[in-house]
């Protein structure tokens, strides 16, 4: 007998569910058919930034394997398949033309995602900035955000026939601090101002693109950001304001001026030691106006909730988060972990979900990361028995049908990711992938969370908990 029931959390017909990855963890021929280097590659190729010397050269070898991956795409019963492009594969220089083999790859992967009826969802930028435009100032300058809408709408021409949903920047908080203040992520830079203006230039990059984008027509234009929850370790007045910081620089330094068309006033003040003649020295007019330009959807990416307190600043400390050098994160104890340190809190994506539509107005939003790093190990029988990543995945997409419940305009939930991949400076020690990656053999396996996803995708919902 058959239980032909429909599941007890339904999500709403048309439900969005997909996977996410980033062009230069997962492609590789990172030197075929015209590419040409990127940032990443000058960084990973630099001693000692990235975990046990690994870089992106080879990757999982999507490049040339993604006909497999697509069919993987369609084993897990996914709609959508949200996925970047490297701009230095498409334009190597950052500028001029576009180069023809790295157009015709990218139309080939969207080709193939249609024809087993999966709709492409692409990425602009997650990081992979061409190394030409970063000799010649990187974000921190505003030619930056100039040739990134010409890049925008030199793609847009292409593939805009077939693609419908277009994301600016992926995580543009993580590009400008982790990349241009405390050196984690490439291009490696140590210096706060900097940040700051690569921020700001991100923005604009942004802001202009979608201009660029809607001139072409486009209709279904959005961002990306990283949010998280902050909470102050204590009720005393010196951690409330440290976690008042800290939300300010990762969360409303880039919601306020995206939503709302302005930089949050508090946060301008704890940025001017850091800035030319406060932050006004790189926003010029009509800036804010570019940036805040109407949005088709918000794509959010969650991971965990920061717990802070105050500190000591530590003369020497490279200031990644400018303005807040004396904040230290704190680990609540007794809260499970994932194998990247983070707490697992699935009650935070219903905060930052039912904060974004509060304290912003009603606009569809996306899930469009979500995910966990486990210590995945290969069984003698060959399976990959991850009930640790079955379990978090489980308990986020109740968090999610619950804000659904509670007003959300959710609109689609892309699980990071579909398979294992180069995890940046952590190289390949960490695994986020619904799908293993031998990375010595290149061989794909099914693990057992992926199957799991399959059955809630095809079932577009959740049984009873």
């Amino acid at each position: 007998m058959t239980n032909d029931l429909p599941p007890a959390l339904q999500f709403p017909d048309g439900f969005a569910w997909g996977t996410a990855t980033a062009s230069y963890q997962i492609e590789g021929a990172v030197a075929e058919d015209g590419r040409a280097p990127s940032v990443w590659d000058t960084f990973a190729h630099t001693p000692g930034k990235v975990q046990a010397g690994d870089t992106g050269d080879v990757a999982c070898d999507h490049y040339h394997r993604y006909p497999e991956d697509i069919a993987l795409l369609a084993e897990l019963g996914v709609t959508h398949y949200r996925f970047s492009l490297a701009w230095p594969r498409v334009q190597p220089t950052g500028r001029g033309r576009l180069n023809p083999g790295g157009v015709d790859f990218y139309s080939r992967v969207v080709d193939g995602l249609l024809e087993r009826g999966i709709t492409p969802w692409v990425t602009l930028f997650h990081w992979d900035l061409p190394q030409a435009l970063e000799d010649a100032g990187g974000w921190p300058s505003r030619d930056t955000a100039l040739r990134f809408a010409e890049y925008a709408a030199a793609i847009h021409e292409r593939l805009g026939d077939r693609v419908r949903d277009w994301t600016t920047h992926n995580e543009p908080w993580c590009a400008a601090f982790l990349g241009y203040a405390d050196g984690h992520h490439a291009p490696g830079r140590t210096d706060a101002g900097d940040a700051v203006r690569a921020a700001h230039h991100l923005l604009l990059g942004h802001g202009l693109a979608v201009g660029a984008l809607r001139e072409q027509g486009a209709r279904h234009l959005g961002i990306t950001l990283n949010l998280y929850p902050v909470d102050a370790a204590s009720a005393s007045e010196a951690d409330a304001d440290a976690a008042r910081r800290i939300d300010g620089l990762m969360n409303r330094l880039f919601l306020d001026p995206v939503l709302r068309g302005s930089y949050p006033d508090d946060v301008l003040k704890d940025l001017t030691s850091v800035t030319d003649a406060g932050h006004a020295g790189h926003v010029r007019d009509g800036d804010l106006a570019a940036i805040g330009a109407p949005l088709d959807f918000l794509g959010v990416n969650y991971y965990s909730r920061h717990v802070v307190r105050a500190g000591t600043a530590r003369p020497g400390r490279p200031s990644h988060w400018p303005g807040a050098e004396d904040v230290e994160f704190v680990r609540r104890p007794g809260v499970p972990v994932t194998e990247m340190g983070w707490a697992i809190d699935p009650e935070g994506l219903y905060e930052m979900l039912t904060r974004v539509t509060r304290e912003y107005g009603p606009r569809p939003v996306y899930v469009t990361e979500n995910g966990a790093a486990f210590d995945d190990r290969v069984a003698e029988d060959g399976t990959i028995r991850d009930e640790a990543r079955r379990a978090y995945l489980d308990s986020h997409f109740r968090a999610a049908h619950r804000a659904l419940a509670d007003g959300v305009d959710l609109r689609g939930y892309f699980v990071w990711s579909l398979m294992d991949n180069f995890e940046w400076a952590h190289g390949y020690s960490k695994r986020f992938g619904l799908v293993h990656v031998d990375f010595a053999t290149q061989r794909r396996t099914m693990k057992d969370s992926g199957r799991w996803f399959a059955a809630v995708t095809r079932a577009n919902g959740l049984p009873a908990a």
